[in-house]
């Protein structure tokens, strides 16, 4: 009996769905199983290192003030954090960010506005001219839309105790996850990135990736990554990955 030339493709593409669906389920589980392991951090006292927080920004006028109010509240001594806004911006944020950086000059903290005067390579662009200053023992990197707690640097530098480790990841959090059904979607997929396969990731010694935002590196270990490139559109997969590639 012939079949249909439809009917077989549409046979084939269920059958092709249901090999997909069955790999990324049971993906799914392997990185679930792997995530179980806890990391226990040894407590020692590694100091107060100094740290730049490089901030880059481009046209977020109703993100960027929040931002550098939430970097600046941090607990951690100003004389060992530095604050570079790294605005790109071409509207009325670079005014907005002006003002705020004056005022917490004012205030005793090392910040500063860093304008390029170009968008060349963009984000990756903007963190390599940052670096060129940048004399820091680690570095940490939030986009515009970030809120970091107080408690963020304190918690996230005794990660490198370690002498091999070159980047902590820290999780994102979601200031709207109830929004509405889209942002509760969002926010689960996130979450299993974050709990689920970023962790199994590090557990088990495999490639994982800076997220771009929310993590802090030790400046050695970009620099000896060959630092940020900028003729890619994923710059803190390629980081990452040269980092891990050079141990």
């Amino acid at each position: 009996m012939a079949i249909n030339p439809f009917t077989q493709l549409v046979f084939d593409l269920f059958i092709l769905s249901a090999i997909v669906i069955t790999a990324y389920t049971c993906n799914f589980y392997y990185l679930a199983f792997l995530s179980r392991r806890k990391n226990t951090l040894v407590q020692t006292d590694w100091g107060t290192p100094s740290i730049t927080i490089q901030l880059p920004i481009y046209n977020e006028k109703y993100v960027a003030k929040r931002l550098v109010d939430a970097v600046c509240n941090m607990d951690y001594p100003k004389d060992k954090m530095r604050i570079m806004v790294c605005d790109d911006s071409d509207d009325d944020t670079v005014e907005l960010l002006g003002n705020v950086v004056d005022d917490y000059q004012k205030q005793g903290f090392q910040i500063e506005h860093v304008r390029r005067g170009t968008r060349k390579g963009y984000k990756a662009g903007a963190l390599k001219h940052a670096m060129q200053t940048t004399n820091t023992e680690l570095v940490a990197i939030f986009d515009a839309d970030f809120i970091p707690p107080t408690w963020f640097l304190k918690r996230a530098i005794p990660h490198f105790s370690k002498p091999n480790i070159g980047l902590v990841q820290c999780r994102w959090g979601h200031v709207n996850e109830n929004y509405s059904a889209i942002t509760q979607a969002q926010a689960l997929s996130l979450d299993f990135h974050f709990l689920i396969e970023q962790k199994a990731k590090s557990n088990s010694h495999l490639f994982m990736n800076f997220n771009g935002t929310a993590g802090i590196w030790k400046r050695s270990c970009i620099e000896d990554a060959g630092g940020w490139h900028t003729a890619t559109l994923v710059e803190d997969l390629d980081l990452s990955y040269r980092a891990q590639m050079k141990g």
